[in-house]
């Protein structure tokens, strides 16, 4: 009896110990450094440190990842993502860069819905739509920030309450994203939202990839496998018609390998209006992974998983030199890819569409997953 009850209190002290002892290696993988100052808020950069000490940058204003640094075949190292080296830059830049993107990413046409009968008016801030949740969407404002003490690998959580009417958008809406950074070298993104009134919610991460670095040519090198049977065509100021057109026979059929740019220039309707490819794909969600993207001067692989319907594919048709990143690198025409999951774009204008509602009373859940290799 004695050596059992000896072996049960040893036993409750290792469990007393190991939390502390997850804590701290949390707090190891994960540095946090003041960034900057916004409208009163202390703004933050996380640096999340893997066990092959590869890394990853997550400012929580915007909630934007800033820097992914991975290595080639070779094993060298480089960042492969836009982003700034100060808050001053960012804010002065391009502010979608790397940023989580609500409360509806993408585009809602003229900048109005209707939900219930009512009507709802939105900022304009393209053409004549609202993208990226307006001008003051989430990617511009200073997220609560916290590190996951008890996660296995480094993790950040963000947590960003948008009041009722935010933007021309109903309801009280009570974000939380976590970033995990695995020693698989993946950036785990999982969204939750909830409300206290029915509104519309579509979110996702706008970053910007160049797998050879940000600095060292465009992409239209870049190969891509998609695995998409449809996208969604759209009109001349980038809403999508309704219709679900099949990729078959058209230069938006990746569901086997082709390059970047081996047909951007085609004289199809779909690449005149979007200048290249800006366009969601209706993804099959039958495959483990839903996108591939391999550049064959280094190597390096990036692969999409997400549980959501559709992926943007946007070639940096609208880069124009003007904006300068990392180190000086100026972003030029071309030289970066986004893949953004999500729901389709004016989603709440077109009731054929997956739903984007949210309810009081239910949770939004998603995850989508950024994983690099090389081969």
């Amino acid at each position: 009896m004695k050596r059992i009850i000896l072996l049960t209190f040893a036993i409750a002290g290792i469990a007393a110990i190991l939390p502390s002892c997850n804590q701290s290696k949390s707090k190891e993988m994960v540095k946090q450094e003041m960034y900057g100052t916004h409208q009163g808020k202390e703004v933050y950069m996380f640096t999340l440190t893997n066990k092959s000490g590869n890394i990853v940058k997550i400012t929580n204003f915007g909630g934007k990842i800033n820097w992914i640094e991975v290595p080639d075949r070779n094993g060298k190292k480089a960042n492969i993502t836009f982003g700034y080296d100060t808050f001053e830059g960012t804010i002065k830049g391009d502010m979608s860069y790397g940023s989580l993107v609500g409360r509806y990413a993408n585009r809602i046409a003229n900048a109005k819905f209707t939900l219930d009968g009512v009507e709802y008016t939105l900022p304009v801030n393209n053409g004549p739509n609202t993208l990226h949740g307006g001008p003051g969407g989430w990617h511009s404002v200073v997220w609560d920030a916290e590190v996951v003490k008890d996660s296995e690998f480094p993790a950040i959580k963000l947590t960003y309450v948008s009041p009722d009417m935010e933007m021309g958008f109903p309801g009280t809406a009570t974000a939380e994203v976590v970033y995990t950074w695995t020693d698989d070298n993946e950036i785990v993104i999982d969204y939750k939202c909830t409300t206290d009134k029915k509104t519309v919610i579509n979110l996702t991460n706008h970053a910007y990839f160049n797998l050879k670095g940000p600095g060292n040519g465009d992409i239209l090198d870049h190969v891509v496998t998609l695995k998409a049977s449809a996208f969604t065509p759209v009109d001349s100021v980038m809403i999508p018609t309704g219709e679900i057109r099949p990729v078959a026979g058209t230069p938006f059929d990746f569901t086997t390998p082709h390059t970047i740019g081996e047909r951007i220039g085609e004289n199809y309707d779909q690449l005149i209006l979007g200048r290249g490819y800006d366009h969601n794909f209706v993804l099959d969600n039958k495959e483990t992974v839903d996108v591939e993207v391999y550049e064959p001067s280094t190597g390096r692989v990036l692969e999409v998983i997400t549980d959501q319907p559709g992926m943007q594919l946007y070639t940096g048709n609208f880069l124009d030199g003007t904006k300068i990143g990392h180190g000086g690198v100026v972003y030029a025409h071309r030289t970066g890819f986004c893949l953004e999951s999500g729901h389709y774009p004016d989603s709440p204008n077109h009731p054929d569409f997956p739903t984007t509602v949210l309810n009081p009373g239910e949770t939004f859940n998603s995850q989508t997953i950024y994983r690099f290799s090389v081969r």
